[in-house]
């Protein structure tokens, strides 16, 4: 059994594995991670290795209460990837950049992939149907859209995502959904078609917490999965177990 801990901005994941299926998968914040790993280790007691992937602030104490447990692949630039890594600064790509590009290696071998990952973020990551990765890009997930509009003016109101009913704003509320919900939405088919344009056989993968508020209002096809990164990062450490 593999054990994966995703250390994100906000929360932390454990999940584990049993060969390639998520048998258990578990969100908190950072400070219950000494609380939340004596209970998994308690209900999964086989698990034998784990991989740490952190954008986020994991410290030595926490690194070192899951070494002392069981055997920890700590994933960076260095760490052996299945795919070849032509990104022009390696040591700048996000840890859960190369988990997602590493599960598309896993479940679409041979594909032109853009893996499009909607969180705090919105990253887009292209592999080649040669197994190349070449880069992508990064731009304002939902939330910091919305909390922008609400930091760097004096009037407008913090709001939670919503589906706009039309296009055409009538209050200040709604021309705010409008704004954010239609530009992201614009924004990422706009980039899913140009990649098209360059790549007919393409797949596209949308991935991240709000990939399910989005994907019904794409207009582009897409494969949905919210377990990618997760997934990813349990292939990485099959593959550096080899």
């Amino acid at each position: 059994m593999n054990l994966i801990v995703d250390v994100g901005n906000t929360f932390v994941k454990f999940a584990v594995f049993n060969s390639k299926a998520l048998i258990f998968k578990n969100s908190f914040v950072l400070t219950e991670f000494n609380k939340q790993f004596k209970s998994l280790r308690k209900k999964y007691p086989k698990v034998k290795q784990a991989i740490i992937s952190s954008v986020g602030h994991l410290s030595d104490e926490h690194i070192a209460i899951i070494s002392n447990s069981v055997k920890v692949l700590e994933l960076s630039y260095k760490t052996m990837l299945p795919f070849s890594n032509l990104y022009k600064s390696p040591e700048t790509l996000g840890v859960d950049r190369m988990a997602l590009v590493s599960a598309s290696v896993a479940q679409f071998p041979n594909n032109n992939v853009l893996i499009i990952d909607a969180g705090t973020c919105i990253t887009y990551d292209f592999i080649t149907n040669k197994n190349d990765y070449l880069g992508g890009a990064i731009s304002p997930g939902l939330r910091l859209r919305y909390k922008s509009l609400n930091n760097l003016t004096a009037n407008l109101p913090l709001l939670e995502s919503k589906q706009p009913e039309t296009i055409i704003g009538n209050t200040t509320e709604s021309s705010i959904h409008s704004g954010v919900v239609n530009g992201v939405i614009k924004e990422i088919d706009g980039v899913i078609d140009q990649y098209r344009g360059m790549h007919q056989d393409l797949t596209v993968i949308l991935t991240g917490g709000d990939a399910k508020f989005l994907s019904n209002q794409l207009k582009n096809s897409i494969f949905a999965n919210s377990n990618f990164l997760l997934e990813g990062l349990n292939f990485i450490l099959d593959f550096n177990s080899k």
